[in-house]
């Protein structure tokens, strides 16, 4: 059983997928139920692994593809962090997308990929080697493209052709890293604290700079970011997908494979690449921020917001100290569920009552008081503000700064906040405050539902609160990234 569960885990989004490629655009009930069960299912093995590996358990399983290549899965504590995310987040954006697109045309090529690409997620998760995580992180390419150009117009095509650019040129940069690194070693697994103890110095740089270069391109790191505010002409689902469930927290996740699992604290210590990596990290967070201001399109103002929050989890990978560390684990859940209920809430807005544009907010939160006040959770965490989950996040980041004798640190986590506030909170005050200017009745009727359509995002904000209030439970985000780190990084 423990060899069979990261293998059926995998197979639930897979076969999912099969199914529906081959269901006619007709069958929207049995679409629904084989997106539902699978999703379900995959939530379901989830949690039953944490169950078995918060005991001490060991899932592992070797698929060989060709003699020598090997694909191994294996279940540890920070790929049960990465896979449950996924899982109850594909979940709640399978409801969503088939309330967003409705009747639309290609529903089972969107729900095929769709799967599909919740698949690869579920690899990269699961990957116990570099080899195995390359291939699932090129799966991911392949599968989102379809997604990104899923409406078929002009602008559709031309993010498709920019997505494709920037993710195959970084795929190109990790895997000449990968092999310039494997070359003289042999095939790399993740381990505990690493599984290098040393070699040429210009060749585990070399392949470092490579490899991060890569994985940076989907963590949309500054300035390998320009794929990812073009690719918000996708339908709303999509987005929410690539900011908050997949592609972006692939990278980051990545990221943190390669600097904990791959290298190791101390290599990367003497080497000296990791503050070159935190400083990166530093630059994205302000520019990013920086650039969200700029925008009046609701969806690319977040896009920026995202190029931005995603760099903390590699600035508290990069610092080292354990409370950085946890900082930056923890925040890959955090800023999921902030940032996909402010993708479901801008969703709703421009389906409802056809909001796209900062200037249209005026008298929002009136006409749809659930869907603001989820997004007002949201955004508010963004910010830092307590109890919330982003809170938490800064909270660590900023205490594992001064572990690390980076005070500098302080000072960016501060300026983000006050850039977080400028960009979100006009915002707010348009949506609660001020009036429509072409609504002489002021109250405006509400639009708010449909259930399907509102509901994900109620649910995301009230874990993205929840994970804030409660932190210090053994189980939430916070105590298994503690658990992460005290079990596989701590000295």
């Amino acid at each position: 059983m423990n060899a069979l569960l990261p293998v059926v885990t995998l197979a639930t989004s897979l076969l999912a997928a099969g199914v529906i490629f081959l269901l006619p655009e007709s069958s929207k009930t049995v679409r629904t139920i084989v997106n539902l069960t699978a999703a379900l299912g995959k939530l379901g093995l989830a949690l039953l692994m944490i169950i078995g590996v918060a005991a001490g358990e060991t899932y592992e399983a070797t698929l060989t593809l060709l003699p020598g290549l090997d694909l191994i899965l294996r279940v540890d504590a920070l790929a049960l962090l990465f896979l449950t995310l996924s899982a109850f987040l594909w979940l709640l954006t399978t409801v969503y997308a088939i309330s967003y697109l409705g009747d639309g045309p290609h529903l089972s090529r969107f729900f095929g990929f769709f799967s599909l690409c919740v698949a690869a997620t579920t690899g990269v998760a699961l990957s116990g080697s570099l080899i195995t995580f390359f291939v699932f992180y090129e799966l991911l390419t392949l599968s989102t493209w379809p997604l990104v150009v899923h409406k078929g117009d002009g602008a559709s095509l031309a993010a498709g052709r920019r997505y494709l650019i920037y993710t195959m040129s970084g795929s190109a940069a990790l895997l000449a890293g990968i092999l310039w690194l494997e070359g003289g070693l042999g095939p790399i697994e993740f381990t505990r604290h690493g599984s290098l103890d040393a070699g040429d110095p210009t060749v585990l740089i070399g392949a470092f700079v490579l490899m991060v270069a890569g994985l940076g391109v989907k963590a949309a790191l500054v300035p390998l970011h320009g794929w990812l505010p073009s690719a918000m002409v996708a339908p709303a689902p999509v987005s929410a997908l690539l900011h908050a469930v997949a592609v972006v927290k692939a990278g980051a996740f990545g990221i943190i494979r390669l600097v904990y699992d791959v290298y190791g604290v101390t290599l990367v210590n003497e080497l000296g690449v990791g503050l070159p990596l935190a400083i990166v990290a530093a630059v994205t967070i302000i520019y990013g921020s920086l650039r969200a201001l700029q925008q009046h399109d609701i969806k690319r103002r977040l896009a920026y917001s995202t190029v931005s929050q995603v760099a903390y989890i590699v600035l508290g990978t990069g610092l080292f100290g354990p409370y950085a560390t946890i900082g930056g684990v923890v925040h890959l859940v955090h800023q999921g569920l902030m940032k996909i209920t402010l993708f479901f809430c801008a969703g709703a807005l421009a389906e409802r009552i056809g909001v796209t544009r900062v200037e249209q907010l005026d008298g929002a939160g009136r006409r749809m008081p659930l869907t603001m006040a989820a997004f007002s959770v949201a955004a508010l965490g963004m910010i830092g503000l307590p109890p919330l989950a982003g809170f938490v996040s800064k909270w660590y980041l900023g205490i594992g700064s001064l572990q690390a004798g980076q005070h500098w640190v302080l000072a960016v986590l501060a300026v983000s906040s006050l850039l977080n506030a400028a960009y979100f909170l006009p915002l707010l005050h348009r949506a609660w405050f001020l009036a429509p200017a072409d609504d002489p009745a002021w109250p405006a009727a509400r639009r708010e539902g449909p259930a399907w359509l509102i509901g994900p995002g109620l649910v995301t904000a009230a874990a993205a609160l929840g994970a804030g209030l409660f932190a210090g439970l053994p189980l939430s985000p916070l105590g298994w990234s503690t658990l992460i780190v005290t079990r596989n990084y701590a000295p």
